[in-house]
């Protein structure tokens, strides 16, 4: 039998979501859900698909839902869905905050649900690739700009865009960090549009962010560095390459090798509903649960606490000067 899926807002991203499962084996689009029926125009979807504007109505039997509303209306709605014994897929960030996702975490555990976060970088064919030459992550600078678009402008640029830059690096790390540094600025927004940071860890790793969505070039780069190894990703191009440096006893010039990381390209939307929809049929654990979501979002809070501060201290040098 295929898995009902649901699937929860229909706006740009959520649209990509209703074709993946489209053409997707082994699950069946049950119902469509937006508060907005105009979301509806222009989708082709099946007649048996129920267009519905209210959770109220989702019919029987519904086995998953991929979540794809507005940052602040995932607690809610997520719970609503677990709770009915729904097997749930939400998009990043979690939550609206680190407290509100832990409570889907528990609301998951005690309901015995599946609950996946929808990182989806993590699913991407380079840091597939990545992940199997890390060893001891010692520097990573990593570079995110987009575009400005109307999308997405209910949070700021950290956890719009940088929080899939932290939860890379925190499960590359495995570990939280012991210090943080960041600055940011509003442009086009009434959030931070433009976001640096500066995380270090007690392993000594390094990690400098900037994340931008008023660049005039769209940029997804990520540079690792490790013992006698540098590792650059291009998570847009899909493609890797690592140069490692090695001595040889008889030269006096080491010998640097650079050579392209083998990666299969393949659409990580995709890959990451695939693996949920392996993760409700197996009831097993998913790759991004929970508990790595909120450990991503804790840190994201505390880099906007920083941001903050430093804000404050620019206000305060300003009018000392003036």
């Amino acid at each position: 039998m295929p898995l009902r899926v649901a699937v929860i807002g229909a706006g740009a991203f959520g649209r990509n979501h209703i074709r993946v499962v489209s053409q997707m084996q082994g699950v069946e689009l049950s119902a469509v859900v937006d508060s907005d029926p105009e979301k509806f125009a222009g989708l082709e979807l099946s007649p048996a698909v129920h267009r519905l504007t209210s959770l109220d109505h989702l019919p029987d039997g519904i086995d998953a839902a991929l979540l794809v509303t507005p940052t602040n209306t995932h607690e809610e709605l997520a719970t609503r869905l677990l709770q009915s014994g729904i097997d749930v897929l939400v998009e990043k960030p979690i939550a609206d905050s680190s407290a509100a996702g832990a409570r889907l975490g528990r609301i998951a555990e005690t309901s015995g649900r599946i609950l996946q976060v929808g990182h989806l970088e993590r699913f991407n064919p380079a840091v597939t690739a990545l992940n199997g030459v890390v060893t001891i992550p010692l520097f990573f600078e990593i570079h995110r700009l987009s575009v400005f678009t109307p999308r997405s402008l209910d949070t700021d640029v950290v956890l719009d865009l940088m929080i899939h830059d932290l939860d890379i690096v925190l499960a590359l790390v495995k570990q939280s960090p012991v210090e943080i540094r960041a600055a940011g600025i509003s442009v086009l927004s009434p959030k931070v549009d433009i976001a640096n940071v500066r995380l270090a860890f007690s392993t000594g790793c390094v990690a400098n962010l900037t994340a931008s969505r008023v660049s005039t070039e769209r940029v997804r780069k990520l540079r690792l560095f490790q013992p006698g190894q540098y590792i650059t990703v291009d998570y847009a191009r899909q493609d890797a390459a690592a140069l490692r440096v090695t001595q040889d006893g008889s030269a006096e010039i080491p010998k640097i090798d650079f050579a392209p990381l083998p990666i299969e390209r393949r659409e990580p939307l995709q890959e990451e509903l695939a693996a949920f929809f392996q993760s409700v049929r197996e009831r097993t654990p998913p790759l991004v649960g929970a508990e790595e979501a909120v450990q991503s979002l804790r840190v994201a809070e505390a880099i906007t606490v920083k941001i903050k501060e430093h804000g404050d201290l620019v206000r305060d040098t300003v009018r000392t000067y003036c």
